[in-house]
Parts: C-alpha cells; sequence; structure tokens
C-alpha cells in the first residue's frame, strides 16, 4: 500500500520522465471546479480591465496578456489569490518534479482568441524572441524555461512537437517557423500532437520546444511560467509581478517567489 508521500513520488517522477523523453505532460481533472471557479473571478477582473485598456491592441493583433500579478490591474487581495494559486501544494508537486530545489517565478500570461480574424496561430519557440539561431539552439541545449498552463475554460489546446525541446528544427520546422522558402507560420507540421484541454486540467511544456496554441471555443488560459535559479533568467521578471514582503509573509508555501526575489535583488 502506497503512502500519500509515496505516491506523490511516483507522479513526479512518472511526470518528469515524461517531460524529459517528450518535452510535455499533462494532467487531467487536476484542479476542482471550486478552485477553477475562484481562478476565473479573478483572472477575468483582470482581463476585462486589460481588454478597456487596451482597446486598439486587443482589436487589431493582440491574442495574449501578461503581468497578470502585477498591480495595475488587481487589488492585494486578488493579487494573494493568485500567488497562492501559483505556491499550492498542487502547483508545488508539479514544478518540483522538474525543478526540484532551484525553481523560480519568471511571469504569467493570459491566452485568448484574438478578434481580428487575420491573426492565425502559428508554430513558435519562445526562445526566438530573444535570440538568433545560434542564440536559440544554444539556450534548447543549457537553459529551462516551463510553461503549467491552466486552462480556465474547455478548449482547443496546443499542438506540440514532442522532443523538440532537445533538438533543433528540421529543415521542414525551421522553414515554418522562420517562415522562408514559401511557408507560413502556421503550415501543419509532420509529427504534431494536438492536445485538448478542459477546465481543470493543466498541460506543463517546455517554453523552447516548438509548439501553438490553437485559437477557437472559449479559450482563456492562465500560463505560468518558472525556471531554474542556476539559468540566468532574472532580468525577465518584473519586480510589480512579485509579492510584496507583507504579501510573501502570509504565503501558505513562499519558496518560489522568495526564490526570485533574492536572484532579483542580487541585480
Amino acid at each position: 500500500m502506497f503512502s500519500g508521500e509515496c505516491l506523490v513520488k511516483a507522479l513526479q517522477t512518472s511526470w518528469a520522465i515524461q517531460y524529459e523523453d517528450q518535452g510535455y505532460f499533462v494532467i487531467r481533472s487536476y484542479f476542482s471546479e471550486s478552485e477553477m471557479s475562484a481562478l476565473r473571478d479573478v483572472i477575468s477582473v483582470f482581463h476585462e480591465k486589460w481588454k478597456q485598456d487596451n482597446v486598439k491592441f486587443y482589436e487589431e493583433v493582440a491574442f495574449n496578456s501578461s503581468l497578470i500579478t502585477g498591480s495595475q490591474y488587481l487589488g492585494a487581495t486578488d493579487r494573494m489569490t493568485l500567488f497562492n494559486f501559483i505556491s499550492s501544494p498542487k502547483m508545488m508537486q508539479v514544478i518540483e518534479s522538474l525543478i526540484p530545489t532551484q525553481a523560480a517565478f519568471m511571469n504569467t500570461q493570459l491566452f485568448f482568441n484574438p478578434i481580428n480574424p487575420e491573426l492565425k496561430d502559428f508554430w513558435h519557440r519562445d526562445c526566438q524572441y530573444d535570440h538568433d539561431l545560434a542564440g536559440q539552439k544554444k539556450a534548447i541545449a543549457e537553459t529551462q524555461v516551463v510553461h503549467l498552463r491552466v486552462p480556465l475554460f474547455d478548449e482547443l489546446g496546443m499542438e506540440l512537437i514532442p522532443g523538440t525541446h532537445k533538438r533543433w528544427d528540421t529543415q521542414e520546422e525551421l522553414d515554418v517557423r522562420e517562415e522562408e522558402n514559401g511557408r507560413r507560420s502556421n503550415d501543419s507540421l509532420p509529427g504534431a500532437t494536438s492536445i485538448p484541454l478542459a477546465a481543470g486540467d493543466v498541460l506543463v511544456f517546455s517554453a523552447d520546444m516548438i509548439h501553438r496554441g490553437l485559437y477557437g471555443l472559449d479559450r482563456l488560459a492562465w500560463d505560468i511560467l518558472v525556471f531554474d535559479a542556476t539559468a540566468d533568467f532574472a532580468d525577465y521578471v518584473d519586480p510589480d509581478c512579485l509579492p510584496t514582503p507583507a504579501m510573501l509573509s502570509k504565503l501558505h508555501d513562499p519558496r518560489l517567489f522568495a526564490k526570485t526575489l533574492s536572484l532579483t535583488s542580487d541585480n
């Protein structure tokens, strides 16, 4: 008979093995309806205020927003709800299955359907927005940024190319991702795995694998980004998205944010 602790460790090992091999894993029905309802209430406040403040951007080019835990659109109570969700035992079990001792919080993002019908779902690696091709290869080989996607409603989910967190693009993948040789970034790619998601699921995937979100249904997905503190990602953190000292002292588990604060205070 497994004890609760042994079962958690067995699950963490299983998650880590799949992530190492494929670059992602999914946990179905991980969060209860009450957990999701409380999360939706807070995220909806942010989203509605953000849309009002970014009307032109939202209508023309937007498909996501960021800095959801910041102070611009949410008050202290709502921010604490998000911080406690991110650092909850369920989330920490998942995070620490991949980054056991040096996990640090980076940011959060909110993904939604674009208003502009000309915008198509597109293949990318997150590192392509910060690096040239040589830098992207280096990032894939040396660093780790993890997305934990929590869909607030049932959605079409994502497409991923398993294994690309550890290897470079084929020529076809590179042509599509970079829109070279007549290819477009929303073209189909061989080897893609489609992952529909339901509210309550969590999808964990490498930020630097080849992936794309699928537009449609009531898409509103909240992504939590974490990184290994031994890598140099502190400059990507906006201090306003971190808990204040008073908030930190009230968190059920402050370790994830305390680690980030220790990194940012050194800069």
